[in-house]
Formats: structure tokens, sequence, C-alpha cells
């Protein structure tokens, strides 16, 4: 079978290779692979930016926002064959640490968990791949087109838990959001805001095409004019911050009314520096009870519920999301996608 594989830490490594096909073990489903959602950790990982190969291998397949059919399915593990499935990303530390040992391993204090086509195990970028079937989520069948979309979504719906709890800890009613961001992330921060009833803005650099689209297809505000003029219109809420951008962090911490809660969910890079007016920062915060936090990865609940929500949503909408398809063989294109795009999926399905 074919598989994208990288050697970790090598800029221009990543190939499709012949590789054999895998045998599942006890407790695992033998899944045919459908398509395959490439993201920034992706690109980053072709550009040998990190990436870990399994123990005793020098390459790894790559590939963690899965979508497949199952073939094979031990008996009594709740699949059948031909059930639409992904695969859950991350696993607990062996040596579980207290929230590993309680399931929310999304959460590790230890460093020692492991990720599926990121971290010592391989992904599921391959024609055919397993997984435990306690890792496995079953699909509505319905989402046979956008289930790719399940692991952004399931980092979303965590995200979106945090937000809760976070504004929970006092009265908490929000009417408005304002997400920076217009890629996936972004756009399935603000589908969750709309289906909550919420007042949705949402900002990005693109004047006109598909993103601004989908915003007004949500029934959201877009913005394109810079963070300062889309506060003329709104004093968020809440702030899903989901570029990394290093400027528009502080502007999100800064932009809440009072009692608001800023999510970061963009990984921003190291290295840079910015000016910032910490004081006037600190002050805002601590006078108004405003709240930031980080939300990454997802555990196995985060991602059943995000099945769910896809199941539940406008699926001309999601559909709307994937805006480039590319078969296995011309796989490089995924990986080179243009700033007007917002997810590429790589089509595995009877690829060529």
């Amino acid at each position: 079978m074919r598989a994208l594989t990288v050697e970790p830490g090598v800029k221009g490594s990543l190939s499709l290779e012949e590789v054999d096909e895998p045998a599942p073990g006890p407790g695992e489903l033998l899944v045919d692979a459908v398509a395959l959602g490439v993201c920034g950790t992706d690109r980053e990982l072709a550009d040998g930016e990190y990436g870990w190969a399994p123990a005793g291998a020098d390459r790894l397949i790559i590939g963690h926002e899965s979508l497949g059919r199952v073939r094979e399915a031990p008996e009594g593990s709740g699949f059948a064959p031909g059930d639409l499935v992904v695969g859950v990303v991350r696993r607990p530390d062996p040596e579980p640490c207290g929230a590993c040992a309680r399931g929310l391993f999304d959460n590790c204090r230890n460093g020692g968990y492991t990720e599926r086509g990121i971290k010592e195990i391989h992904g599921y970028g391959s024609e055919v791949w397993t997984v435990e079937a306690d890792y496995a989520v079953k699909l509505d069948p319905s989402l046979a087109e956008v289930g790719v979309l399940l692991e952004p979504m399931s980092v979303l719906v965590k995200a979106w838990e945090q937000i809760d709890r976070v504004g929970g800890r006092s009265w908490f009613d929000p009417r408005t959001v304002l997400v920076t961001g217009a890629g996936p992330i972004g756009l399935l921060a603000a589908l969750i805001g709309a289906q909550r009833g919420l007042e949705v803005h949402v900002l990005d650099r693109a004047e006109d095409g598909h993103k601004p689209e989908l915003v007004h297809a949500l029934g959201a505000t877009y913005h394109y004019e810079g963070f300062a003029k889309a506060l003329e219109s709104v004093v968020p809420d809440i702030v899903v911050e989901a570029t990394g951008a290093e400027a528009l962090v502080f502007d999100a911490m800064a932009a809440t009314g009072a009692f608001g809660v800023t999510c970061l969910t963009g990984v921003s890079p190291a290295g840079r520096r910015v000016t910032v007016d910490a004081g006037s920062l600190n002050r805002d915060i601590v006078l108004e009870n405003d709240v930031v936090v980080g939300s990454v990865n997802a555990n196995l609940e985060h991602c059943t519920r995000a099945a769910q929500v896809l199941a539940e949503s406008d699926q001309d909408f999601l559909k709307g999301l994937i805006t480039k398809r590319v078969p296995l063989a011309e796989y490089q294109e995924a990986f080179h996608a243009g700033s007007g795009e917002v997810k590429v999926v790589i089509d595995i399905e009877g690829a060529a």
C-alpha cells in the first residue's frame, strides 16, 4: 500500500512510499482510508520543523485528520464492516499522569503522551490503517463527504467547553463572540457560536472570496479592515483567537468587555518580538475579571461530541469548508495550498 511519510526533522523528506499493509492486533479495527485532511501541523512536519518517528523507525507515516471505512472489526467491538470511522489522535502516557489516568490525555502533565502521525506512532496517511476500537469514533453515514473535519471540530468542542467552564465561575450570559481567523478552526468556532445563538463576528484579511461567503452563510458579520475597525462594531463577550499571529493574540486579550473570556487556539511561532503595553493589559484583565485560556488537542469524549455536532450541522456549510480536494498521487498540491483555501483534503478512497 501507499503511505505519506517523512523523516522527522528533515526538510523536503515528504514522500509517497510503498509500505507493508498493517495487520490488526487484538481489539483493533482494519480500516480502508477514505480521506485525509492536511493542516498546518502536517506542513510543519513536511518542513522538518518537528515530529518523532516510532521507536526503531527512521520515518513516520503522517496524517492525523482521518476518515475511513471499517474493513474488519473484532466481535463485540461495537463496529462492523462498512462503518464510517475516524481515529483519535492522542494516546495517554503509558505511565499515566493524573490527567491521563482519568481519560484527559489532551491535558497530559508530563509530556509522555504519543500522537498518531505526529509523535512516536504512525498516522492515518496511508491507504489502509488500523486503530484500537477504543480510540475510534463512528460517524453517521451522511458524513462521508465531511467526516474528515471531525479532528478540527473536536478541537473546537474542547475550546468551547473551556470557555463554558471558565465563564461558569460566575454568572455568565454571553451574547457576542469575535473569532480571529477564517481558516478551518476559526470557521468551525464561528459555526458553534452561531449554533449557540450568539452574535458572531469573524475577522480575517481576505476582502472577498470564499471566506467571507462562508461567514455570511452563518448569518455572521465578516471584517477584513483590521482589529480596531472590527471593534467599532462589537465589544465581544468572547474572543476565539485562531491565527496565532502575535499582535492579534495581545489584541484579543484586551478586546473583551468586562468578565470576558479569550480562548487562544492558534499556536504562535517562537522568537518573534512585539511591543505590548503590559501594564494596561494587566490592568484591564484584573479590573474586568477577564480570563485568557489556551486550548489545544482533544480527548475521546470531545471527539465523540464532535461527531454529533457535525451530524447536526448544515451539510452544505461543512462541504463549503473543503475548498480543495486532490488525489493521493498528487499529494504535493495539498502541502502548497493558496491563501484563499480553507481546508485541503487528500482523497484516498479509490485514488489513482
